[in-house]
């Protein structure tokens, strides 16, 4: 499965100043989404004024040293506002990211699961309650091989910055 959101990961430069971002620097980050796809955005710390008009998310991090192993953590958060992001969507790619920005957020305990359904179109639907709001949110389930799941899984964290 190529993935057609192909979203650059971290760019480790300045989107305001083009100046090189170093290790160990705080940096901003901002997902928006263009006619054409989702576009992420790195800014240094003093060039930040806020995410932009637009943005689905943003969120702060710091560049790793070289040496850092260390992982990024997720953002729980920032995976939250994406997801609510694509309420609605029915494009393939953004049913596929939506419903993999889900299982992520199950895996975090920030959605709870509830049930799974099959409409009468034949089409299953995920039932899951929001831990922080309690609301209950409905999520299609696009039927991914465990293979696209992966492939989106690792999309998502490619964006994010992690490994």
């Amino acid at each position: 499965m190529t993935a057609p959101y192909a979203i650059q990961g971290p760019t480790r430069v300045c989107a305001a100043t083009g100046r090189a971002l170093a290790p160990g620097e705080t940096y901003y980050a901002t997902l928006c989404e263009l006619a054409d796809g989702y576009v992420r955005r790195d800014f240094a710390a003093d060039a930040w004024a806020g995410p932009p008009a637009g943005a689905i998310a943003h969120w702060s991090g710091r560049v790793p040293a070289s040496r850092d192993a260390r992982k990024p953590t997720l953002n729980d958060e920032m995976l939250a506002d994406w997801f609510h992001h694509l309420v609605g969507r029915t494009e393939p790619d953004r049913v596929n990211f939506r419903y993999v920005v889900a299982l992520l957020l199950m895996r975090r305990k920030r959605l709870k699961f509830e049930d799974a359904i099959r409409t009468d179109a034949g089409e299953s639907t995920l039932i899951v309650r929001d831990a922080k709001t309690g609301k209950r949110l409905e999520i299609a389930d696009p039927r991914l091989s465990e293979a696209d799941v992966t492939a989106v899984q690792d999309e998502v964290f490619r964006v994010l910055g992690m490994p």
